[in-house]
This record gives C-alpha cells, sequence and structure tokens, in this order.
C-alpha cells in the first residue's frame, strides 16, 4: 500500500529523503524509486525536480558538504592570528572533520567518494572551496611577512597536494591507523617551515 503525499513537494524535501534513503540502503542500492516511496509520491514527481539519480545525488552531497564549509570557514577567517597557526589550525580542522565524516556518516561518505572519483561538480566545488580557504592564509601570510613571496595559489595548491593522504576521501582507509594523527602533524609541520620566510 503506497502512502499519498498531501503537502507540496520541494526540492529540499526531496533531498532530505535522499540523503536519509541513502543512509538507509547506501549508494549503490539507492534508487529513485526508493526515494519516491520515502515521500509517498511517483518516481515522475522526483525527476520534475531532479533530471536523474546523478543530479539527485549531488544534490545531497553538496548540502553534506555545506555543513563542512561551515565549520572550516569560520577557521581561515580570523586575520588576527598569525598565518601559520591560522593555516595549521585549518588544515587539522579539514582533516578531523573529513575523518568524522567517513567514521560517522558511512554512506554519505561514500556517494563523497564516487563523485570525486567521476570528478563530479560538486566534488570540483568542494576543492576549490578548501583552496580558497588555505590560499587566503597564504597571501595574508606573504603580506605580513611570515611567509616567503610566491605565488599564493600555486602555494595553496601544493600544501592541498601535499597533504591529500589526510583528506581525500580515495584515502579514507588509512584514517584510522593509530598513528594518523601524529603523522598529519609532521607533515604539516614540514610544510609550513618550507613555506615561512627565512
Amino acid at each position: 500500500m503506497s502512502v499519498t503525499r498531501k503537502e507540496p513537494l520541494d526540492a529540499g524535501t526531496i533531498v532530505s529523503a535522499a540523503e536519509d534513503a541513502l543512509r538507509r540502503y547506501g549508494p549503490d542500492k539507492t534508487t529513485v524509486l526508493d526515494v519516491a516511496r520515502l515521500l509517498g509520491v511517483s518516481h515522475g514527481s522526483v525527476y520534475r525536480h531532479f533530471p536523474s539519480k546523478a543530479a539527485l545525488r549531488e544534490a545531497v552531497i553538496s548540502r553534506w558538504l555545506d555543513r563542512t564549509r561551515d565549520q572550516l570557514a569560520g577557521t581561515a577567517g580570523d586575520p588576527g592570528q598569525p598565518a601559520v597557526e591560522r593555516l595549521r589550525e585549518l588544515l587539522t580542522t579539514m582533516f578531523r572533520v573529513k575523518w568524522a565524516k567517513a567514521g560517522e556518516d558511512p554512506e554519505l561518505f561514500a556517494t563523497f567518494l564516487t563523485l570525486a572519483s567521476e570528478h563530479s561538480g560538486t566534488s570540483a566545488a568542494h576543492v576549490a572551496f578548501l583552496l580558497g580557504q588555505i590560499r587566503e592564509i597564504v597571501a595574508d601570510g606573504i603580506a605580513a611577512g611570515a611567509f616567503a613571496p610566491g605565488e599564493p595559489d600555486t602555494i595553496a595548491r601544493a600544501v592541498f597536494d601535499g597533504t591529500s593522504r589526510f583528506h581525500d576521501p580515495r584515502h579514507a582507509g588509512d584514517w584510522q591507523n593509530p598513528g594518523i594523527e601524529a603523522e598529519s602533524a609532521a607533515v604539516v609541520a614540514l610544510l609550513l617551515d618550507g613555506i615561512r620566510a627565512r
């Protein structure tokens, strides 16, 4: 017996239901029909808002990543703190947030991993946001004389790539290792020393 929905259907409601379905069934088994059943509508009603399962999945992960962006935005935003400490705090927070998401929300994290491997627009936007946060601190550090002169975009990219083992979802299997915090701290310290003004 199907449930008939009485309230109007909007994109936000569909994304919430899709998030629930992904958590219940995982990214490989969740279908648009599963989402429609949770909402008590036909799958055609879902398709009126999202043209494909891929588009719906992107919307779910985009909202999920917005929560990460909110957690990180405040970290980079305190120009009163020295750039070295801001960058260390940003990277450490970025690692811990990703590690927590992998452990606490494995189904959505698996969906994020799929999008990252497909080089989706959502994944690319997330990387651009992270690079922007790092670049902002690097530029401030160069302007203050804390970091050696250089091109902020290039330095930010090098820092991002140099720490990929600790934030790239393809390395999530490493994040349960007991020494991961010490290893990440050592890499961050080395990178910070490398860009510090002499």
